[in-house]
């Protein structure tokens, strides 16, 4: 195991989970879609403003604490749904979950994470929120619903970016799918990445995604349905559709894949109880608005009547002062987690999340702001030419 402490920053965490990792499934957990233009754009729009700090104000301490749609969070930042992610570290669903709960955030399951709903439910404490994947299945979907329900979770999030998959030419070139099917080449490069191949090994194998086994009701496992689901995300889904899973949700439900205001506008005269702005994080549609640009705009329209959340480039705890200043309630971080977990296990994704909260700290501190709530727009401005 590394030395946790030599990771500063989130880029060396990823520089880590690099070392670690076989290049495709590296590749699969970095990677966007075509160009990856909008990858690079969602990093690149948080560095066109600037923080325009207060000085002489008392900064001596310093309270983190705000709300999340409606509840108390112990710093403005959610774990975002990751897909998948047991292929690069056993456990690490449940890894991110418990550090999540320990650090007082919430956390969300992806429908093809490689833990169950009920596992996450027992073995991690917190706030559970569940990602929904729009299935053509319908019956399916509403029995992953009824498993959140059940088991506990706090909101619902279903996933309205993903009409088609994207075109991931990284995987297209490392041979890779969801269901990882090993040729030669993939055994004779997994066997350079020792420390990974030992875990997998003694775990049996590679990951299950549990929770869509049964999908179109095969006995096949999990592992081999994901990439049939990956396909079968449904085109068809309509704001009817919504509307009737707004009326049969009765917790919080919080709509994730929002860029447009017209959009978001309309989702708060349906009644959700949040917007989570995102473009899956430069997976899907190349050439898509940044979210941080995006979000921007859907804070300043919407004001307080629902929650706004935000995913896609954030590295920095200076990232989510943004996001808080510009109208977000929390930055959600997916990849940061992640290569945090890859790198180091539970104790990398605990280090990821030190990180950010530490640099948020320090930048409340440097601009003027002991409390969240003292984190307002004239602290950023559009950075000069």
């Amino acid at each position: 195991m590394p030395d946790i402490s030599q990771y500063y920053n989130i880029e060396d965490l990823r520089r880590g989970a690099e070392q670690r990792l076989p290049r495709a499934i590296f590749d699969f957990f970095d990677g966007g879609s075509e160009d990856e233009i909008t990858l690079r754009d969602n990093r690149a729009a948080f560095h066109r403003w600037c923080l325009l700090p207060k000085v002489l104000q008392d900064v001596s301490a310093i309270d983190s604490t705000c709300e999340i749609v409606g509840r108390p969070a112990k710093y403005p930042l959610v774990i975002a749904p990751t897909g998948g992610i047991g292929m690069g570290r056993p456990g690490a669903d449940l890894a991110i979950a418990r550090t999540a709960a320990n650090l007082g955030i919430p956390y969300t399951l992806s429908t093809n994470a490689t833990a169950s709903i009920e596992a996450i439910a027992q073995q991690a404490s917190g706030r559970l929120w569940f990602q929904l994947y729009v299935l053509q299945d319908r019956g399916f979907m509403e029995k992953l619903i009824a498993r959140a329900e059940a088991a506990g979770f706090e909101a619902l999030i279903p996933t309205v970016d993903l009409a088609v998959g994207g075109k991931r030419e990284r995987d297209f070139r490392n041979g890779f799918s969801t269901r990882f099917k090993p040729q030669l080449r993939h055994y004779l490069k997994g066997m350079r990445k020792p420390a990974w191949a030992l875990s997998i090994l003694a775990n049996g194998g590679l990951p299950d995604f549990i929770n869509i086994r049964g999908y179109r009701g095969s006995e096949q496992t999990g592992e081999t349905l994901a990439s049939s689901v990956a396909r079968d995300t449904d085109p068809a889904f309509n704001w009817d559709d919504l509307a009737r899973m707004r009326d049969r949700w009765k917790r919080k439900l919080i709509i994730k894949g929002v860029s447009r205001v017209d959009d978001a506008m309309r989702l708060v005269a349906l009644g959700v109880d949040g917007i989570w702005v995102s473009n899956h994080g430069g997976r899907q549609l190349d050439g898509a608005i940044a979210s941080f640009d995006a979000m921007t705009a859907i804070a300043a329209a919407v004001g307080n009547k629902v929650s706004v959340i935000m995913d896609g480039g954030i590295r920095r705890g200076a990232d989510l002062f943004m996001i808080r200043a510009l109208g977000g309630e929390a930055g959600a971080i997916g990849r940061a987690g992640l290569y945090g977990v890859a790198a180091g296990g539970e104790q990398g994704a605990r280090r990821a999340l030190d990180i950010l909260t530490d640099e948020l700290i320090r930048a409340m501190q440097l601009c003027g702001t002991p409390r969240i709530a003292d984190i307002t727009p004239d602290l950023v401005g559009r950075r000069p030419a």
